[in-house]
């Protein structure tokens, strides 16, 4: 879900600046001509592995071999060799931490152009400053001096982020406020692709928080023809143990009680015994870091020693 919403950031991006665009309360008077990116260091990294990572698939070089030569994962390979430069640039700048000044760029960019430029930092600092600004003097000098230049960055609405969307799709409907409500009802009128995973991934999930696993093949059927390449991806990594898959989503025995315990011992370094062991008849936990054994008594009995909980807290 996460991956589709990455992919069609820019149809939220579009419908976000044709929203805001015409009707904004602090339109935006000052014509500047088109950007390129600013050269960041994520951007410039994002180029030359580009260039790097083509230049060996041209010569012939497999996936494995691109990625051992350039210390890099496979499925990091196949990104940058299908996918657009100009799709992983737009990614890297949507990865860029939005400023501190961000929120008060419309009103500077409006005050600059009622006073035909001429206003002074020194004041849009203690005006911005009475409405919340915490930054320094510097960087709202630098924002003013690159209106003087023309070439200021263009306030452009908020949209939310990938991650944001997928919480509210995947938390059931009544946990969501009226306002996650109305800004997810606002994503799925964006993207025809967002809203079919979106109804996808709602329905998977309630068959697995419902355990109607039987309807299981019914939804990879539909997933593998009706959705973005992601969902379909994740459709067919089901269907490749469908029988597993289903007994996880049918079947109440589960193991996830057992494992919860065995992680949080073994987050717990050096060996450890219950420091009143004498004084108590229940068994201490113990980890013994040369062969990796923990007491199955202390897994399955759901006791941790005192040493034990104490690193944990």
């Amino acid at each position: 879900m996460e991956k589709t919403c990455h992919q069609h950031r820019s149809c939220l991006r579009k419908r976000a600046d044709a929203e805001t665009g015409p009707i904004a309360p602090q339109p935006p008077l000052i014509e500047l001509p088109p950007l390129e990116l600013p050269r960041t260091q994520i951007i410039e990294r994002t180029r030359h592995r580009y260039e790097d990572i083509h230049r060996l698939v041209d010569a012939g070089w497999t996936i494995s071999a691109i990625a051992r030569r350039l210390h890099l994962d496979r499925r990091t390979v196949r990104r940058f060799r299908d996918t657009d430069l100009d799709q992983l640039l737009a990614t890297a700048q949507i990865r860029r931490p939005a400023g501190v000044l961000e929120p008060f760029k419309p009103y500077i960019n409006q005050r600059f152009t009622d006073a035909l430029g001429e206003v002074s930092g020194s004041r849009l600092f203690l005006e911005v400053r009475e409405r919340g600004y915490r930054g320094s003097r510097q960087v709202v000098r630098k924002h003013l001096a690159a209106l003087r230049a023309g070439n200021a960055e263009p306030v452009r609405a908020d949209i939310p982020s990938p991650h944001k969307i997928t919480g509210w799709i995947m938390r059931p409907r009544e946990a969501l406020t009226d306002l996650q409500e109305e800004q997810l009802l606002q994503v799925r009128l964006a993207c025809v692709d967002i809203t079919r995973a979106c109804d996808l991934a709602r329905n998977f999930a309630d068959l697995f928080r419902n355990q109607r696993g039987q309807l299981l093949i019914d939804w990879i059927r539909q997933a593998e023809q009706e959705s973005p390449a992601p969902m379909r991806g994740f459709a067919g990594f089901l269907g490749q143990d469908l029988d597993a898959v289903t007994a996880g989503m049918t079947l109440t025995y589960s193991s996830g009680v057992v494992e919860g315990q065995i992680n949080r011992l073994r987050r717990s370094s050096g060996r450890c015994t219950a420091a009143d062991r004498s004084n108590s008849s229940e068994p201490g936990c113990s980890y013994d870091r040369d062969h990796h054994e923990i007491s199955t008594r202390a897994i399955f009995k759901n006791r941790v020693c005192h040493e034990c909980e104490r690193n944990r807290m």
